[in-house]
């Protein structure tokens, strides 16, 4: 299959360091990016062929569901490029999605290029209810279903107690007004969007002479009717040429500026 790459990032390249974190103007939560076509084109596939896959909903997270369905198709209807009726949205590229609330994660997957984890508080820790996950970037999501954060981030070996604390304090502490994001950054030698692992065969780590860098705009926000918090994921692939030059351009403004 031909690789589906976008040529820039809209933001600095990240680096190896753990991402840090900023405030979000939920405007600008939901992106529309040049590999808008052939990403939702793959999305519509898996989630029609690989649904078990991509889809995990616990029946007491519906109504989480529900309102994060309702919140991005409200959002799409202020977008450049979205037609929303009140039956069904046409997207960017022109293809028509019939809004089903009984089944919100697929929706949700075939309207955006972003994919969405919804974690609801059980305990002393949030806990993955649901997701529509159809770019994971090495792991599996039958396998974080229904674990919490700890548990989520256990083969992250910067993950540590010390860190999970801190994780879970900022998923307490979010406030629906005042979302979240970061960016991280990974070299990858194999361009596929849709690349789950078992935790127990991770991804080979790739170097400097990777052809390929994968970089992922993760938000966090909380839903104000459930409470739920979303974490969201925009996947950018680059090639390693195109985020150089990226790299040379921004450190022109940077001299100029």
């Amino acid at each position: 299959m031909k690789p589906i790459l976008q040529k820039t990032l809209p933001y600095p390249p990240p680096g190896d360091r753990l991402p840090g974190v900023g405030p979000l103007d939920l405007r600008d939560w939901l992106l529309v990016d040049e590999a808008f076509a052939a990403q939702m084109a793959l999305r519509d596939d898996l989630i029609a062929r690989r649904r078990d896959q991509v889809l995990a909903l616990e029946a007491s997270a519906m109504p989480a569901a529900v309102e994060l369905l309702d919140k991005v198709v409200g959002l799409s209807r202020a977008a450049p490029g979205y037609r929303c009726g009140a039956h069904d949205v046409v997207r960017p590229d022109g293809v028509r999605v019939a809004l089903d609330p009984g089944d919100p994660l697929a929706c949700l997957g075939r309207l955006v290029q972003e994919d969405f984890c919804l974690l609801e508080k059980r305990g002393g820790e949030h806990v993955l209810t649901g997701a529509v996950l159809c770019f994971p970037a090495g792991w599996t999501l039958s396998e974080k279903f229904l674990r919490p954060l700890s548990l989520i981030h256990a083969p992250v070996a910067a993950y540590g107690p010390g860190m999970a604390r801190r994780v879970q304090r900022m998923f307490d502490a979010i406030r629906a007004e005042q979302p979240l994001w970061r960016a991280n950054g990974l070299n990858y030698d194999d361009p596929a969007l849709f690349a789950p692992r078992p935790q127990a065969d991770p991804r080979p780590p790739g170097g400097p002479e990777s052809p390929y860098f994968r970089s992922e705009r993760q938000s966090i926000l909380r839903l104000p009717e459930t409470g739920a918090v979303v974490f969201s994921i925009h996947s950018f692939v680059l090639r390693r040429a195109d985020l150089a030059a990226q790299a040379e351009v921004d450190a022109g403004q940077g001299a100029r500026g």
